[in-house]
């Protein structure tokens, strides 16, 4: 059997506001949390038993996913934080530190176990990742992807051997100083035996750390290049991306929800739209008890959240609005992600609400 562990004690910074009140896992694609997904993945694959590390905003994540039944699976939570002048505080050990906690707590990992940042969408074949780590009698894999060497400065790079035994690793090299175009994609898998070398009680990370103590002791770590979808959500611009890929049908086993009214629209209970004298270019959701007036554009790929409000004249083109946003008369958002407290260029320039400074004006819906 293979178990499960997802990385979720992670800030988020880089792609703030979106996780201010929010963990990064969390944040929804579909109206749905990302590390949903990854769970119905690695259900569908058979792993069953999921630990997940968390620490900021945790209580957001134990709340929705609770103990997995609903997904067929065992989820159980690692808290990583301590108490300092009476206040609960986010303290998260690093991913490797993180995984040595459970393993001093309850010996968790005694199996194969797939760990996986929860912060990404993929659709790795799990079975065969699991059956080429143990043909090669690995103790550790990292799976990778091979991208054009004039993006290798996005990614870490793994270099290997031509039996892809890792030999080194370069953190974000120059296109020139690469010396190989394997970016890995913070999947691993791990023998118990890995987990015994994590030192206990320390902040220890994976890539920084734990590997490159694995390549000193030249234990049997290997890197698999696989082809997959690997969808990654590093910054506001990669979401506003990934939406774009989403909405358009491009990654598999993500299904727009609601009914679709018309080719490429998709519409939720109770939506107040005056059909005759709008606009709407699929593909967009228009979520439940939204409100979209006459004489307004929506132009998709576009996500329109629960209860939000556009007014005449407004365009929403391209766009992801948070649920309970208003867009205000006449104004024009493109290429945006929109909350009642903000909203964000692809570019991932923030503005907020209220800022004498932009021209754009929207709200909350409920006020």
């Amino acid at each position: 059997m293979t178990k499960g562990m997802i990385l979720a004690a992670g800030q988020g910074t880089r792609v703030r506001p979106l996780t201010k009140d929010l963990p990064k896992p969390m944040v929804p694609i579909l109206g749905r949390p990302v590390m949903e997904y990854l769970i119905e993945h690695m259900a569908r694959h058979g792993i069953r038993q999921i630990m997940i590390n968390v620490a900021y905003h945790h209580r957001k994540i134990e709340e929705y996913f609770g103990d997995g039944s609903r997904w067929g699976v065992e989820i159980g939570y690692s808290y990583e934080g301590a108490l300092e002048h009476g206040e609960i505080v986010p303290r998260p050990r690093g991913s490797a530190g993180g995984m040595r906690h459970i393993q001093d707590f309850s010996g968790f990992f005694d199996e194969t176990t797939l760990v996986l940042c929860g912060d990404a969408l993929i659709d790795l074949d799990i079975g065969a990742s699991v059956s080429e780590h143990r043909a090669k009698g690995a103790v550790a894999s990292v799976v990778s992807l091979d991208v054009p060497r004039e993006h290798v400065d996005s990614y870490g790079i793994v270099v290997a051997d031509r039996e892809g035994r890792v030999q080194s690793f370069q953190e974000k090299p120059k296109p020139e100083d690469a010396l190989s175009t394997l970016a890995s994609t913070g999947i691993y898998l791990f023998e118990p035996s890995v987990v015994d070398l994590i030192p206990t009680g320390t902040n220890f990370d994976i890539g920084s750390q734990l590997f490159p103590m694995l390549v000193e002791k030249k234990l049997p770590f290997f890197v698999q290049n696989r082809f997959f979808n690997w969808i990654d959500i590093g910054r506001v611009s990669d979401y506003w991306s990934v939406l774009q890929r989403v909405l358009r049908g491009e990654v598999a086993h993500m299904n727009m929800p609601g009914h679709q009214v018309r080719p490429g629209i998709w519409v939720g209970l109770n939506t107040k739209i005056d059909w005759d004298t709008v606009q709407i270019e699929g593909p967009v959701y228009i979520g439940s008890s939204a409100r979209v007036e006459s004489g307004s554009r929506i132009i998709g790929p576009a996500w329109i959240g629960h209860g939000c409000h556009i007014r005449s004249g407004a365009t929403v083109a391209r766009s992801i609005l948070f649920e309970y946003t208003r867009i205000g008369k006449d104004m024009q958002f493109i290429d945006m992600v929109v909350s009642p407290q903000y909203c964000v260029s692809k570019t991932g320039k923030t503005n907020y609400r209220g800022d004498d400074n932009c021209e754009l004006r929207w709200s909350d819906a409920r006020g």
